[in-house]
């Protein structure tokens, strides 16, 4: 069975919609914001994926579109098994979310090698940054709240509570590191270890 991931669940859920060729599901994820979301960056991780679920026969082949001036394009249709997929990889990752291993989670973990100066610097400069995406992303939700339903903005309004709450955990570490609550020195650290 082909390895869930939130790029094969989108292009699957697009394929259930409409057949559709795979430039007009990259559109579609950018132009409906399901882009912050969904990596569809890489143009080459899209197509390595749809080939993944054809391959698994989750995808099919609809149709070969040629318009005059433009390539051919493969048009893909999701079989009864993706449609199935679709629906049961939504479900895993709504009931067993899995670990997520971030840079900033990392970059905690080892604090210590750099000084208390240096990583307030970077902290509040992370700070500021989320805070103004933060504060973007209310926005955004509350222009988007009178036209569009809310089941088309619930992952933007958790997108929104990530940010509520790394604002949150990043002024009280900022507070502690300012007021000595937390504090090392990393030359006697790196002593230690010798």
């Amino acid at each position: 069975m082909t390895q869930r991931s939130g790029l094969a669940l989108a292009v699957l859920a697009l394929a259930v919609e409409e057949p559709m060729h795979p430039y007009r599901m990259q559109q579609l994820i950018r132009e409906r914001g399901k882009d912050r979301v969904v990596n569809v960056g890489q143009r080459s991780q899209l197509y390595k994926t749809i080939d993944r679920l054809e391959r698994d026969g989750l995808l099919a082949e609809h149709a070969v579109e040629r318009e005059a001036t433009r390539p051919e394009r493969t048009v893909y249709t999701a079989t009864d098994a993706g449609r199935r997929a679709a629906i049961e990889w939504t479900v895993d990752m709504l009931v067993a979310p899995r670990p997520e291993f971030g840079e900033f989670a990392a970059a905690l973990a080892y604090l210590p090698l750099v000084t208390v100066t240096e990583a307030l610097a970077a902290l509040r400069a992370r700070l500021a940054e989320r805070r103004a995406a933060r504060d973007h992303r209310r926005d955004e939700l509350a222009d988007l709240r009178d036209d569009v339903p809310r089941l088309h903005l619930v992952e933007e309004e958790y997108l929104l509570a990530q940010l509520e709450t790394d604002v949150a955990f990043v002024e009280g570490l900022v507070a502690d590191l300012t007021s000595g609550a937390l504090t090392w020195d990393r030359d006697e650290l790196i002593q230690h270890r010798d």
